[in-house]
């Protein structure tokens, strides 16, 4: 295996840990951060929305002249996807080009001890070298995340809810206080589901110094001004309360706001219509399954499920059962898969109606008289759309 191949690289990295070293990143990039972008940078950290949010932001940043780069993660087909520059994911060659120069400023010790996320968020760096503006997703909570390290122009919180819980803790003031420790200088609440968070929010801001603003307080013209465009371009609400995060975010930075610079931007997996009954979208907590109950709201569908072990699969079933009819277990090959026990017994105990799981040799299971909804992480999107597009 070729290491100074990217694909090589990074296969010899696990994708996750029991375990993470949280001083490893900061240490690495005091090391070589005069070598990276000095582009302003805008984090966005939460449990859902991150990555609609951040393609609205960057979409309408990229319409206003600017050169944009959009980390995003994980991906569902193609590692391209996490590395959008200006417009498109970037390129293999580009990809590669930034792999050879990372490797040359870092040690070969520091290269082979980063974390696949780590090294990938360094990478992504050097690719934006040259950006007036990046836009940075975080990955796995907040103040201790690979992204945490950069300076910050804005942070931006979309809703913060119940997930990673083995690393974040299971209290939401922990999970809260993790993710909303990372702010800096000046930060925006999203809207909340729980209301500890604002509270949290405002101790933190209080101790750093931060100043705060709330996407809550926007006044009534703000939101008509959201509603009228959502509407013309038929957007769900869920997503339409991450576009006005990205608007808010705009007007922060002392840019004029066009509604129409927002055009174009919603990001692939997110309650994305692939085919004229099927439904695709990459949610896997019960925040999202809410979201989804509630932009679906009277529409029925066969849902196409499967979940991580750490999910609390049990509770996202219980809340998508109002629009459900029917579950097919689709079969996904991960580890980090639930049981398909747990999963039978948390359907039976709903009284759904359970279906034979699909398997990759035998997948025939659309039946274009149904309705289909295709949900429960990365992983399974990414399963499906092979499964679907081979048959």
């Amino acid at each position: 295996m070729n290491i100074s191949i990217l694909s090589d690289f990074l296969e010899l990295k696990p994708l996750y840990y029991d375990e993470i070293d949280y001083e490893r990143m900061p240490r690495v990039y005091q090391k070589i951060q005069s070598s990276l972008s000095r582009a302003k940078i805008i984090h966005i950290i939460g449990t859902n929305g991150k990555g609609t949010t951040g393609r609205f932001l960057a979409t309408a940043l990229l319409k206003k002249g600017y050169k944009v780069g959009h980390y995003t993660s994980p991906h569902i087909l193609k590692f391209n996807e996490r590395i959008w520059l200006s417009g498109r994911d970037v390129t293999d060659e580009v990809l590669q080009n930034a792999h050879e120069k990372l490797l040359f400023l870092l040690s070969q010790k520091d290269a082979d001890s980063l974390s696949y996320f780590e090294y990938t968020t360094l990478l992504a760096m050097i690719v934006y070298e040259e950006c007036d503006y990046i836009v940075l997703e975080a990955g796995l909570g907040g103040e201790h995340d690979a992204t945490a390290v950069f300076a910050k122009e804005l942070t931006l919180f979309t809703p913060i809810g119940f997930d990673h819980t083995a690393f974040l803790g299971d209290e939401l003031e922990s999970i809260a206080t993790t993710k909303l420790n990372a702010m800096q200088k000046n930060a925006i609440i999203g809207l909340q589901k729980f209301e500890e968070v604002y509270a949290i929010a405002e101790k933190i801001a209080l101790n750093k110094g931060a100043k705060l603003s709330y996407l809550k307080d926007q006044q009534s013209t703000f939101w008509a001004k959201i509603s009228a465009f959502s509407d013309a371009i038929h957007l769900p609400q869920y997503l339409s309360e991450n576009l006005a995060l990205a608007v808010l975010a705009v007007k922060e930075l002392g840019l004029e706001v066009k509604m129409d610079d927002f055009k174009d931007a919603r990001l692939f997996g997110r309650l994305t219509q692939i085919a004229p009954n099927i439904i695709l979208d990459v949610g896997h907590n019960p925040l999202a399954a809410k979201a989804i109950v509630k932009a679906l709201d009277g529409q029925k569908f066969t849902l196409i499920y499967n979940s991580y072990k750490d999910k609390d699969f049990s509770e996202i079933l219980a809340i998508l059962k109002p629009i459900i009819t029917e579950i097919e277990i689709l079969h996904v090959e991960d580890l980090r898969i639930a049981p398909k026990e747990l999963l039978q017994n948390a359907i039976a105990k709903l009284s759904f109606t359970y279906e034979v799981p699909i398997g990759y040799k035998d997948f025939q299971a659309i039946d274009e008289s149904k309705n289909y909804l295709v949900f429960g992480s990365f992983s399974v999107a990414e399963t499906f759309l092979k499964q679907w597009r081979n048959s």
